[in-house]
């Protein structure tokens, strides 16, 4: 009976199997987790922080927007080319002014000085020249005097030598009486020669220093009427009709050669001065289109002359009007101008953001279809232009892309998108 009343043992699993087991199952599912589980960082962001941008399949416009200055179509610079003291200040600022008007006067006592000094250097030399001609003249008479008193006497002593070889051949006369007569034959014909030799290099030389002398007091008077015209110089006038746009000097105030004192802005016509970023410098040429809105109307514009020094990152252009002038404008007005740098073409087109600053156009996070979830993206961009940037690789049409700032993102791979 005692046999059949023994106790028999539970052979099933115990608890503690059961809670062993299910340790090891999550431990399981831990290590799975860490081996094939998503390991990237993450970040919540909420969606009204945010700026979503589509990227679209559109016509790229290859332009810039850049800051345009109306300018006169030609300023002409007034520069002193004479030094003075300002006595006097005829025409204001702003004031229209003709070709001719004086617009101030300076003074100059050493130029008065040396304006009497040439002219007195020209009256010495004229006087000079008077007496020096007295003197020839009267040396050429004398000279001519000479010759004929020789002349006359040669003529005397020929006939007598020529009636003394008659009267010698005869024995009439002696020997010696008929040697002296031909030595004062022959004498005075070697002077009557020499003073004609002489009276014809007189005469050259009178004719080559009268003329060096003339020529000498020519150049001393040119001179002097270019001194004398210096004095005209004293007087700044306007080259040109005009608005006489500045004027520098103050009364009283002593200008030196070569400084500019004013300008005077030609009204014909204006242009657009535009400064732009050094980048574009290669792309920008003459010829290129522009246009800009002004007073509810569109006026475009086209570069005539590119300045490509560069100065604080710019460099300078010229742009003329292709369009009627607006009459309302006027100059130092600015306006934003669109200046064409190509023709359009077909690309994918990623709206501006304050991203770029972040990631240079190297990446973007992309936003699911769920719009839950922002990943990141390598992608490939080409040019850009005040709107948008063109995109070459990394995204296609339709897909929404975060075009805000990401500095407050870190290194997160995957941005968790929640409402507020």
């Amino acid at each position: 009976m005692e046999g059949m009343d023994r106790k028999i043992e539970n052979k099933g699993l115990k608890k503690k199997h059961v809670w062993m087991g299910i340790g090891g199952l999550v431990l399981l599912l831990i290590l799975l987790q860490m081996v094939f589980g998503d390991r990237s960082s993450k970040l919540n962001v909420e969606k009204d922080k945010i700026t979503i941008g589509e990227v679209q399949a559109g016509k790229y416009q290859d332009y810039i927007s850049v800051n345009g200055t109306v300018e006169p179509i030609k300023t002409v610079y007034l520069d002193a080319v004479e030094s003075g003291r300002v006595e006097e200040i005829l025409i204001e600022e702003g004031t229209m002014v003709k070709k001719g008007d004086v617009i101030l006067k300076l003074s100059n006592y050493n130029l008065l000085l040396d304006i009497s000094g040439n002219e007195a250097d020209v009256a010495r030399a004229v006087n000079d020249l008077k007496t020096a001609r007295i003197n020839l003249e009267n040396q050429n008479i004398q000279t001519r005097s000479n010759i004929l008193q020789l002349q006359y006497l040669f003529k005397k002593l020929e006939r007598q030598y020529n009636n003394n070889q008659k009267l010698i051949s005869q024995n009439l006369i002696s020997k010696e009486d008929y040697e002296y007569s031909k030595e004062q034959y022959d004498e005075t014909s070697l002077q009557l020669e020499l003073q004609k030799q002489k009276f014809t290099r007189d005469s050259i030389y009178t004719k080559t220093r009268i003329a060096a002398d003339e020529e000498s007091i020519e150049r001393m008077q040119k001179n002097l009427n270019l001194t004398r015209r210096r004095l005209d110089n004293l007087d700044i006038k306007a080259p040109v009709d005009g608005e006489l746009a500045t004027l520098h000097p103050e009364v009283g105030e002593v200008i030196n050669y070569g400084t500019r004192v004013g300008t005077i802005n030609i009204l014909d016509s204006y242009k657009m001065r535009v400064l732009i970023d050094e980048h574009y410098i290669t792309r920008i040429s003459r010829g290129l289109p522009a246009d800009f809105d002004f007073a509810g109307q569109k006026n475009t514009l086209r570069i005539i002359k590119v300045y490509p020094e560069v100065q604080n990152g710019t460099f300078a252009v010229d742009m003329a009007f292709t369009s009627q002038i607006p009459e309302q404008i006027r100059i130092g007005q600015t306006a934003r101008i669109h200046l064409e740098l190509g023709e359009s073409e077909d690309a994918l087109l990623l709206p501006k953001g304050g991203f770029y600053q972040s990631t240079g156009g190297q990446w973007v996070y992309v936003i699911d279809p769920a719009g839950n979830i922002a990943e990141r993206r390598k992608v490939r961009m080409g040019r850009q232009n005040p709107r948008y940037y063109e995109i070459l690789e990394g995204l296609t049409a339709g897909e929404k892309v975060i075009v805000s700032d990401y500095e407050n993102f870190g290194n997160a791979d995957k941005l968790i998108l929640k409402n507020k």
